[in-house]
């Protein structure tokens, strides 16, 4: 089969449809983190084995991303795309069905099979579909559709559990799914994955791929960062509530905040990202950092407490996006497609760790524990991202100087 012709124009309604696929699966996965307390009481179990269940789906994604993405290698990627969105839709009506809290941990790990494949192969589509140049632009767009699902998906779920029970945001996000696929269908081209891409980059087996150590580093760097912000965020809810006193009924709008700013963080990571990508990463996880302590040392001041949510949402809306163009620009195309799939499994060892750890902090320490923790991991991810930055410098050279040798 011949590869795909080169797009003319910066392919915009693709890559809008594929954060909108995203936007729809992100939501999926975090929803039970805006209906916590709801779900809990719904199923009869604890906040805390709640908060499990974001776990028992990224461990699935942990366990089974890369050999789905190994086992599929060879299978069109629209399609693939397609039937994961299909499983995604099936596990959202079944969860909401769901008659006991067993039930819903194994619609959780059937989400988790679909997730693990659908970002390994939609984190590299932008890829496929755009040189160099225009990577950071074409990356920030489909993960807008990321922070879209905290913007609006994850808070519109709350409202939706406050207002009608959590089992129809279930339904709701279910339907969405569905729309979806046929918007995919429609819009999103097709791309020769397997066709060797024309950089003048000599084939090498993997394990002899220069870039190889840099994309590794990228994915213990995404680690860390997913880890110390899942802890906390997994909890925010409570933390909302129980330690900063807001009433149950303005969590929606919390959340709504903090996903607007880090739609506006995200919208900077397109217009920045391309030309300061390490120091944007850098300043982006410290101001992570720096809300967050300040989120636990001035529980109370419920004034300061929504602007630090705002400078929370602003920073870490870029750090995904971030984290992806850093790995696409480290790899060499012929790894595009595991280093994607490897920064997939770093985030949700990251997601489902931070909330296995701060399910531990929660019923060990208390909630008011949390941020503290959540700021002490990423100052060590910063301090990681300063070590490494010299390594993946070093090995990008490598990779640019190698047809020349």
């Amino acid at each position: 089969m011949p590869a795909p012709k080169p797009a003319t124009e910066f392919p915009w309604v693709g890559l809008i449809t594929l954060a909108g696929a995203i936007f729809v699966t992100v939501t999926s996965e975090f929803l039970p983190t805006g209906l916590l307390p709801q779900m809990a009481i719904g199923l009869s179990v604890s906040q805390s084995q709640i908060g499990l269940l974001i776990t028992v789906f990224a461990a699935t994604v942990v366990v089974s991303a890369a050999a789905l993405t190994g086992l599929t290698r060879r299978f069109p990627r629209k399609p693939l795309i397609l039937i994961v969105l299909g499983v995604f839709a099936a596990t959202n009506f079944l969860g909401a069905i769901a008659p006991n809290y067993e039930f819903m941990v194994a619609t959780r790990v059937l989400g988790g099979l679909a997730h693990g494949l659908f970002w390994a192969v939609v984190g590299a589509y932008p890829g496929h579909l755009v040189g160099p140049r225009h990577l950071a632009r074409a990356v920030a767009i489909t993960a807008a559709g990321g922070s879209a699902a905290f913007v609006l998906g994850v808070p519109a779920g709350t409202a939706i559990g406050h207002l009608l029970g959590w089992r129809l945001a279930f339904v709701a996000i279910g339907a969405v799914i569905l729309v979806l696929v046929v918007l995919v269908a429609r819009f999103v081209p097709r791309v020769n994955h397997r066709h060797p891409v024309k950089t003048g980059e000599i084939a090498l087996p993997l394990r002899r791929d220069t870039t190889l150590p840099g994309v590794v580093l990228v994915g213990a760097i995404t680690l860390t960062i997913m880890i110390g912000h899942n802890l906390y965020y997994t909890y925010v809810v409570p933390f909302f509530t129980d330690v900063n006193g807001f009433p149950g009924a303005s969590v929606s709008t919390l959340l709504l905040v903090y996903g607007i700013s880090g739609a506006v963080g995200l919208a900077l990571v397109g217009f920045v990202g391309g030309r300061f990508p390490r120091l944007g990463l850098i300043v982006s996880v410290l101001l992570v950092a720096v809300a967050v302590l300040a989120m636990g040392l001035f529980p109370s001041q419920q004034v300061l407490v929504i602007v630090v949510i705002v400078v929370w949402g602003a920073a870490m809306g870029g750090v995904p996006a971030l984290l992806q163009t850093r790995a696409l620009h480290t790899a060499s195309p012929q790894l595009r497609d595991l280093s994607s799939a490897l920064v997939t499994t770093s985030f949700n060892i990251g997601i489902g760790g931070g909330a296995l750890v701060g399910a531990m902090i929660l019923d060990g320490w208390g909630l008011p524990t949390l941020p503290f923790v959540d700021a002490a991991v990423l100052g060590g991810a910063i301090i990681l991202i300063l070590i490494s930055d010299r390594v993946i410098s070093r090995r990008v050279r490598r990779r640019v100087q190698l047809p020349l040798a």
